[in-house]
C-alpha cells in the first residue's frame, strides 16, 4: 500500500505515508466493508488509497494557490523636518566657505559633475578643481568639529 501511495503522491514519502493512514483507519473504522464478499481486501485498500488521493488532488485544485505574505507596510508618511535642518546646516557651512571652494563644491556635489565636467564649467584645471575640493570639505569638517565641541 505504501509503495502505492508513493507512486501516487509523485514520490512524496510523508504524504504517502498520511494516505495510508487514513485508508486503515477508514478499514478500521468501517469493518463491514471488508467482509461483504464483493471482493479482496486487498483491492479494496488499494481503491481507497486512489480515492484518497485524488480527493486531495481535487482540494487542492479547488482552492486558490497561497500568496505568500509580502513584507508590512507602514502607512506613515515621511517627516521632512530633519531634512530641514539638514539642509539648513548645509547652507550655513557653504557660507563660511571662499566662493571658489563653494563653487566647485556645488559643481561635485550637488550638480553631480566629474572633475573634468567641472574643471571645464568653472574654467580651472581638474588639479584645481580637487585641491579646492579637498581644501572645502576639510574646512567644513573642522568647522563642524568645531560647532559640536561647543
Amino acid at each position: 500500500m505504501l509503495a502505492y501511495a508513493t507512486q501516487l503522491t509523485r514520490g512524496d514519502r510523508a504524504a504517502a505515508e498520511d494516505v495510508v493512514q487514513e485508508a486503515l483507519l477508514r478499514a478500521w473504522r468501517h469493518p463491514e466493508s471488508l467482509v461483504n464478499g464483493k471482493g479482496s481486501v486487498r483491492g479494496w485498500l488499494l481503491t481507497v488509497v486512489r480515492n484518497i488521493v485524488t480527493d486531495q488532488y481535487r482540494a487542492r485544485a479547488r482552492r486558490p494557490p497561497e500568496v505568500p505574505e509580502g513584507p508590512q507596510e507602514t502607512a506613515v508618511t515621511d517627516d521632512y523636518a530633519e531634512q530641514i535642518v539638514t539642509s539648513m546646516v548645509v547652507v550655513d557651512a557653504l557660507s563660511t566657505l571662499s566662493d571658489e571652494h563653494r563653487a566647485v563644491l556645488e559643481q561635485i556635489y550637488l550638480l553631480g559633475s566629474t572633475v573634468a565636467q567641472a574643471a571645464e564649467t568653472l574654467g580651472i584645471p581638474p588639479g584645481t578643481v580637487k585641491s579646492r575640493c579637498f581644501y572645502a570639505l576639510r574646512t567644513l569638517r573642522d568647522s563642524q568639529l568645531e560647532g559640536s565641541a561647543s
